[in-house]
């Protein structure tokens, strides 16, 4: 184990980067070296807001062990494979790559020069969902119901609801559950600004996803139905709610009799550590002690699998009912 700071840098200081720099700026056991952008004016502006310097890409891989790259998608496989064969460990935001066989690309070449490739899964970091993996296994699990929705963002996003948003819910949902689906079935309108999905597993156990750029409320929520109780996470407020009922009972008041069911509900302690800390910090400790990260490029890639696979369930595409809703038994291969 090293005991000096890791060296790091950001490439891409965009609306998500600069949060990194941030972050890395902040953390003891890291030194933000500098950072990175295809715009000169903003990586500059980045890099004096958080005292740090300004490099291109090949001047900022001379100078640190580790990045993040957080560019649009379909630039992934470029820079990664060229941080990657500099020797410099990357911490890629998600969707791991722009395509199945980028991101299977992008995982042999970090095999090869040995080097640290995790994937921006925040949500795994979400101390709600820290919270709820301290209990899950004691629960016979019925159904998960995601919504991850929201209203038309100000910025353009290249990637649909699917790619960009229930991807998150789709990496929790194989997490918490440890399966892989056996079934896959959606359906998506508005280009898949608004879709949804469901995923059946071996053991007897349905999920239901829902993500959108259409919703005029943010919502982000994550509900599990077990034979226990009904548990309900909030990602936003960080909340978790366990929700069991007393055993019935009569009660006699003078010559009235009356039937009372209550409800009990519990509310676990969560920790309120900041997401991208935790997962930042869980990085820089798989670089300093060559650990596989708590999201690896093989969680990524089974994620951008199932990602894509929902994603040609486009209504609008359909040139028939049958094409528009897929048979619910539509199998999805993850080989």
């Amino acid at each position: 184990m090293n005991d000096e700071p890791v060296a790091v840098g950001v490439v891409g200081v965009g609306s998500m980067g600069q949060h990194h720099a941030r972050v890395y700026e902040s953390l003891p056991e890291a030194n933000l070296v500098g950072v990175a952008d295809a715009d000169a004016d903003r990586a500059a502006e980045i890099a004096a807001q958080y005292g740090t310097a300004a490099y291109d890409l090949e001047g900022l891989l001379d100078r640190v062990e580790a990045v993040t790259i957080a560019v649009p998608t379909q630039y992934h496989l470029d820079i990664a494979s060229t941080c990657l064969e500099a020797d410099v460990d990357v911490l890629i935001e998600k969707p791991i790559a722009n395509s199945v066989p980028e991101a299977e690309e992008l995982i042999e070449i970090a095999e090869a020069n040995d080097r640290i490739l995790q994937v921006g899964h925040i949500e795994r970091f979400n101390p709600a969902v820290e919270t709820l993996q301290e209990f899950i296994d004691d629960l016979n699990i019925v159904s998960v119901t995601a919504k991850r929705l929201g209203p038309p963002p100000k910025r353009h996003i290249d990637d649909s609801a699917v790619l960009d948003l229930m991807i998150h819910d789709i990496d929790i949902v194989l997490s918490l559950l440890d399966e892989t689906p056996q079934t896959v079935s959606g359906a998506g309108v508005k280009q898949n600004r608004h879709a949804t999905a469901t995923m059946t597993f071996d053991s007897n156990t349905v999920a239901n996803l829902t993500a959108s750029r259409l919703t005029q409320k943010k919502i982000r929520t994550l509900d599990i139905v077990a034979e226990e109780c009904l548990v309900r996470v909030d990602y936003m407020s960080k909340d978790v709610e366990i929700h069991r009922q007393s055993r019935p009972e009569y009660i006699t008041n003078e010559e009235d009799i009356r039937f009372r069911h209550e409800s009990i509900v519990e509310r676990p302690m969560v920790d309120s550590t900041e997401p991208l800390v935790s997962e930042l910090s869980a990085f820089i400790d798989a670089v300093s002690n060559r650990t596989t990260p708590v999201v690896d490029g093989e969680d990524g890639l089974t994620a951008l699998q199932l990602a894509r696979h929902i994603d040609q369930f486009r209504v609008e595409d359909a040139e028939s009912v049958d094409e528009a809703f897929p048979p619910a038994t539509s199998e999805v291969s993850l080989d």
